[in-house]
């Protein structure tokens, strides 16, 4: 298995404990190794089977993890997910609202139903897994929430109005929770990564290309990645060091922040 965590991370979050949606896979796995990694028991949520196999690999590896085959857009879902948290260890010191889902579609072929699934996933679940597991941050020492928003909360790109929504909609929620909650100790902090080379990347390649000319299979990314200034797509683990960095006790005075982690493509 392939170490995801920086060393600089090593032990960090020993006794404490994170819980990752959208775990089963790409950042959202990357996320968790390297919160397990560093010594968090970790619990992986993903509505994807793949999730209790990622869990399994780890805890083979010797890392204290679990993995929960579940939606998050489940409210009773998300409520016996934390209770379980509870049950497991006791606390929980790091949330990760990880998940979300993208469609590319032209407007006049965007259906209600496929609008609201993406916000649905992509902010009203966030809303959700934040408030059943704020009982049990306020216990932690430090509690942390980090929201996973994107480039498309700097930026509306084309053909993706439902997408854009639920990511300007992350970095509200995470600002409005992050002043409530900051009387209990508690930061909130959302992400914003660029092109990452993921699943989702390939998917979004092939259906902006169809749409924005005649491209083969990776011409279209790489034109944007030539576009960066630092010249390259992100890494999963890249994305997963930012967290751990805006978990740990070095970033204990950022709150209400929403970070760029593109390589540049966004500066403000």
């Amino acid at each position: 298995m392939t170490l995801v965590a920086s060393a600089m991370y090593q032990n960090q979050f020993t006794g404490r404990t994170a819980v990752v949606t959208g775990a089963g896979r790409g950042i959202g796995l990357a996320i968790a190794q390297s919160f397990a990694e560093s010594g968090a028991s970790v619990l992986l949520i993903d509505r994807d089977e793949v999730v209790e196999e990622a869990a399994e690999t780890l805890r083979a590896a010797g890392f204290d993890v679990r993995g929960l085959r579940a939606d998050v857009t489940d409210e009773e879902a998300m409520k016996s997910a934390f209770r379980w948290v509870d049950e497991l260890w006791g606390r929980l010191d790091v949330l990760v609202n990880n998940a979300g889902i993208i469609t590319i579609s032209n407007l006049d072929d965007l259906s209600l139903a496929e609008f609201q699934r993406v916000l649905n996933v992509n902010t009203t679940a966030m809303f959700l897994c934040c408030r059943e597991a704020a009982p049990l941050l306020r216990k932690s020492p430090s509690g942390v929430i980090l929201n996973a928003a994107s480039g498309q909360a700097r930026q509306g790109f084309i053909y993706t109005p439902h997408y854009a929504a639920s990511k300007f909609g992350v970095v509200g929620l995470s600002q409005s929770l992050a002043k409530e909650l900051a009387a209990d100790n508690i930061r909130v902090n959302s992400y914003c990564p660029g092109i990452v080379k993921t699943d989702m990347w390939q998917y979004n390649d092939r259906e902006w290309g169809k749409r924005l000319g005649d491209y083969a299979p990776g011409e279209l990314i790489q034109e944007w990645i030539d576009d960066i200034p630092l010249k390259r797509a992100a890494e999963a683990s890249d994305v997963a060091n930012l967290l751990l960095f805006l978990a740990s006790d070095a970033a204990s005075y950022i709150t209400g922040q929403a970070i760029n982690i593109d390589g540049g493509m966004f500066m403000s």
